[in-house]
């Protein structure tokens, strides 16, 4: 990388260069013995896997980004680091979108294949997309170890899937069991609640008259029909009750009576349940509004029919097969041998043509009493987004909550409190490290979706109907039907002996696999160096919406296999959303490819924008623009993406500029004795940002810390203390002060920049290494030699260099050339005119402007400074007050001008004037405030009051 530096910043260009160097170093592999050998502190991250189904967005990117971030500050903080990569085979989503490619490629569908040819077209798109995911990544920046890279159906996962799933079989903690379940017709697989997306949809009541077998008088009046009021008429078909509450004045008369139910001409009974809700067209409960009291029981197809079935122990009668259709083969037909005739017009229909064959039959039969319009919350599938169905099916479980009795000594036995929630159960594991502070979210508001979720926790269905995935490892016995599990292939019955066994079809749950995820990719079940030296891990970065479904089951299976919860902190990111708050998607075509980011502004660009969007906020917003590419085609940017070229184009110029005047840098010839004020005040301000920066880093805060570097290096070293350092760079003796110090700013400028901006930073430190190998300020301070910025020491909290006289000195001379600059602003005089200036006064910065003269002419641009402490106004001068010091600027205004000036001065003092005085008034303010607090605003009052007598006087003399 070494020789002329380049003039102009290219990205491209860097990146290739840095990630080379980066790679020759091994730099990112992690060695579990370097933590007995060099006494270094483990510190482990795992990747949040992303799924293999397509290539990755902006939000990957932002995550990524901000675990890249956490990595390199703690690489070179000195610990050992571990950032553990790989990808998710994604269950469900892969294989729904590897049915579409072939459908629209060859017309075919997944049963069209046999098992393990439909496999290999899975493997196939998973390895390509795996390929590119991890380039993607490697775009990005992300110092992953790559040769540690895992994907969770590989030969060590695979292991460990299938031990833990035998650890939790011995423990009679997995069971199968038919119960009603979350289906989604499209994929034809279950779901668990978790994987259940609500969404509000506008729909209908309908009102539908069911006639009495027998009519029923009650209170005189004849009854021959009861009105149920339903959502989803297609399923009336499994009917096999009508429920009233107990509490009806109908009851008593009804309760016990038959029903025929339409269609199907089955016969059902009149049942009495607390949980139907009485009528009440006045009331404000939706569902009492809406009531009739006669509630149709489907127990086959919604969850609290499924419970009042269960109470009155109804018939239960599934009428669809897993794609939605109405069928009598899944249940219908074994439970009535009978079925009318009249309802063959439904068979095989899609459930929403059912539903609309169905309310055409009752309009015609004249038993549509009404239909209304009704909105409400509707479950949708995560992945096929179709409404989810209530189905009967047969599934393997996980009881959540069932207390581990070999666990009561680790975990202690009985309730959590003030939950249901056994201690030694699996939902226990998971909460109480949550409650025990041993489990911490930032922010803090996260912790609540966890502990409620833990809180309400059903058993997790882990069975899922797919080919793709692992499958589950329980062979059934065709003789005895017993199950056997195991964690190799098993070929004998372990119950009778018999060889006439096969394994279940069913894969497991995708998250299943990835709740091992930490410790899995180390190798557990075995005790490898790495399970050792890096479990637990540190932290976990990722999105909201994956808190229940990923976060909890991780926390849950680290502490059943380890006895640990896996990570000790879980930073929950923004989520980015376009410039009207939606969020990106394909559909909306509002999303952003972050290799179009990379290749337009560079990967520093983007790394940098994204970490200064990342505040405590749920979401943050992108506006989203079309650019053209050079090959012609649009794609979708964003002007914030600028903000991070700008800074990385100063980072380099300003860095290449301060390179040039660095060549023949001593160490040796710094003297601490004879630092400048500047240099007393650059360092003072380093040793607060590096602070700054630091704490920061410690408390998942990323935005403040990027932003604290960029006003340090823009405002602070480009703006003030460059420009100081020219001159000094022609003083043979002050020259290797300046010089000293300029390096050794820079140095740890780059140090704290480089990771958030790792290539562009790594780029300029190797040039820099060229004209100052050894940096430090000889007698205050060192930095270990580096062969690469990526493992350079992270820089000292160097709080001794805080200087505060310095930075206010400095501060007041600031205040000196901003005011001369606004002058040379409001009357439009170039800078490159030099300008004559006077100042008097009476107050300690008087003496400041003296001693610093020198500094003040060579940013304001002054001729000449001429301090006394009694100068006469030159003729046509502008006046400024500054810190209770008037400064004159001559032959730069005429009279009225600078009237206007002075008068606009003396509205704003006597406004501060009327504040500062009313508090002063106030006996509250006197009475309750703290002593330094009234003392603060007594000296201000005597500060406005001296600046509106001179600016008073200076009007006088106009």
């Amino acid at each position: 990388m070494s020789g002329e530096i380049s003039k102009v910043y290219e990205p491209d260009k860097l990146e290739k260069l840095s990630a080379q160097k980066w790679q020759q170093g091994n730099y990112f592999h992690a060695n579990p013995q370097d933590t007995t050998v060099k006494g270094k502190k483990p510190y482990t991250i795992v990747i949040p896997p992303p799924n293999v189904t397509a290539a990755l967005h902006l939000g990957h990117a932002l995550n990524n980004t901000l675990q890249d971030i956490l990595i390199r500050y703690k690489r070179m903080s000195g610990c050992n680091t571990l950032w553990m990569p790989g990808t998710d085979h994604a269950g469900i989503a892969t294989q729904t979108v590897v049915e579409k490619a072939l459908l629209a490629k060859h017309g075919k569908r997944r049963t069209d294949f046999e098992r393990k040819e439909f496999i290999s077209h899975v493997q196939a798109w998973k390895d390509e997309f795996e390929e590119r995911i991890i380039n993607q990544l490697k775009s990005v920046g992300c110092s992953c170890d790559w040769q540690r890279t895992r994907f969770t159906m590989d030969a060590v996962c695979a292991k460990s899937v299938r031990s833990i799933f035998h650890k939790l079989f011995e423990d009679d903690l997995i069971y199968r069991g038919k119960r009603l379940v979350n289906w989604d017709p499209a994929t034809q697989t279950v779901l668990a609640d978790d994987e259940v997306e609500h969404e509000t949809v506008q729909g209908f009541f309908w009102y539908m008259k069911y006639p009495l077998v027998e009519p029923v008088e009650v209170d005189g009046e004849k009854i021959e029909f009861v009105t149920v009021a339903t959502t989803r008429p297609e399923t009336m078909l499994g009917d096999t009750a009508i429920a009233m509450n107990p509490s009806d004045p109908r009851a008593k008369a009804l309760v016990g009576k038959m029903v025929r139910l339409p269609i199907v001409g089955r016969k059902i009974p009149i049942i009495a349940d607390l949980h139907v809700v009485l009528p009440d067209p006045d009331s404000d409960d939706e569902k009492a509004k809406f009531s009739t009291g006669f509630l149709k029981v489907t127990p086959a197809h919604d969850p609290n029919d499924w419970e009042i079935g269960l109470r009155h122990n109804l018939p239960v009668i599934n009428v669809m097969a897993p794609d939605g259709t109405i069928s009598e083969e899944f249940g219908w037909k074994e439970a009535e041998s009978d079925i009318s005739e009249d309802a063959n017009f439904v068979l095989g229909l899609d459930r929403f043509e059912a539903r609309q064959a169905i309310i055409q039959w009752f309009k015609s039969e004249k038993l549509l009493a009404e239909i209304r319009d009704y909105t409400h919350e509707v479950g949708h599938s995560y992945r096929s987004h179709v409404p989810i169905e209530p189905y009967l099916s047969d599934q393997w479980y996980i009881a959540v909550k069932k207390p581990i009795a070999s666990l009561a000594e680790k975990f202690g036995t009985g309730l959590i409190d003030d939950t249901d929630v056994p201690k030694n159960s699996l939902a226990g594991l998971a909460l109480k490290p949550l409650l025990d502070g041993k489990l911490k979210f930032t922010p803090t508001r996260y912790s609540k979706n966890y502990s409620v979720w833990l809180e309400n926790l059903r058993d997790w269905p882990i069975s899922r109907q797919l080919w793709w995935g692992h499958q589950i490892p329980v062979w059934l016995c065709d003789d005895c039907q017993k199950y056997s599990c195991g964690i190799e292939d098993i070929t004998t019955c372990q119950k009778c002996g018999s060889k006439n066994v096969t394994q279940d079809p069913d894969v497991l749950d995708t998250w299943f696999s990835s709740a091992l995820w930490p410790f899995s990719t180390l190798g557990w079940p075995e005790n490898s160096p790495e399970l050792e030296t890096y479990y637990p891990g540190d932290v976990l970065c990722t999105a909201r919406e994956i808190i229940t479904l990923w976060v909890s089951r991780m926390v849950m299976m680290g502490q059943y296999c380890l006895g640990e919860v896996p990570f000790k902190d879980v930073y929950i990111h923004a989520m980015i959303q376009d410039g009207k708050g939606r969020k990106m998607s394909k559909s909306l075509g509002n999303g952003i490819d972050p290799l179009v980011v990379i290749d337009s502004h560079g990967a520093d660009s983007m790394r940098f924008t994204l970490a200064s969007m990342t505040t405590d906020t749920q979401d943050v917003r992108m506006p989203v623009e079309p650019i053209k590419l050079p090959d012609g085609r649009t794609v979708n940017s964003s002007p914030k993406f600028d903000v991070g070229r700008n800074f990385c184009n100063k980072l380099w110029n300003a860095s290449r500029f301060a390179m040039m005047n660095l060549e023949g840098t001593d160490p040796d010839k710094f003297d601490k004795a004879n630092l400048k004020l500047t240099d007393k005040w650059i360092l003072s301000r380093l040793a607060k940002t590096i602070k700054e920066v630091t704490d920061s880093l410690d408390s998942f805060k990323f935005n403040e810390p990027i932003t604290a570097i960029y006003k340090f290096f823009w405002n602070d070293f480009c703006d003030w203390y460059l420009e100081w350092s020219k001159p000094r760079m022609l003083d043979t003796l002050d020259k290797p002060i300046a010089q000293n110090v300029l390096a050794f700013v820079l140095d740890s400028t780059l140090r704290l920049l480089h990771p958030f901006t790792p290539f562009i930073t790594e780029a300029i430190y190797d040039e820099l290494k060229t004209f100052v190998p050894d940096i430090g300020l000889k007698g205050i301070v060192s930095f270990d030699a580096s062969d690469a910025l990526i493992v350079a020491p992270w820089p000292d909290k160097i709080d001794s260099l805080i200087d505060e006289t310095a930075e206010s000195d400095i501060a007041t001379i600031q205040n000196f050339v901003r005011s001369i600059r606004e002058i040379r602003s409001q009357y439009n005089i170039a800078p490159s005119k030099k300008l004559n200036a006077f100042a008097t006064g009476e107050t300690q910065a008087i003496a400041i402007v003296k001693a610093n003269s020198g500094l003040i002419s060579k940013l304001a641009s002054l001729a000449s400074l001429d301090i006394s402490e009694d100068i006469q106004k030159p003729d046509n001068a502008a006046t400024v007050i500054v810190q209770g010091v008037t400064v004159f600027v001559a032959d730069v205004i005429d009279k009225d001008v600078q009237r206007k000036s002075l008068e606009k001065q003396k509205d704003n003092i006597e406004n501060q004037l009327k504040g500062v005085t009313a508090k002063l008034a106030n006996e509250n303010f006197i009475s309750r405030a703290k002593p330094q607090v009234v003392q603060q605003a007594k000296d201000k009052l005597d500060d406005l009051t001296q600046e509106l007598q001179v600016v008073n006087k200076h009007l006088g003399s106009l």
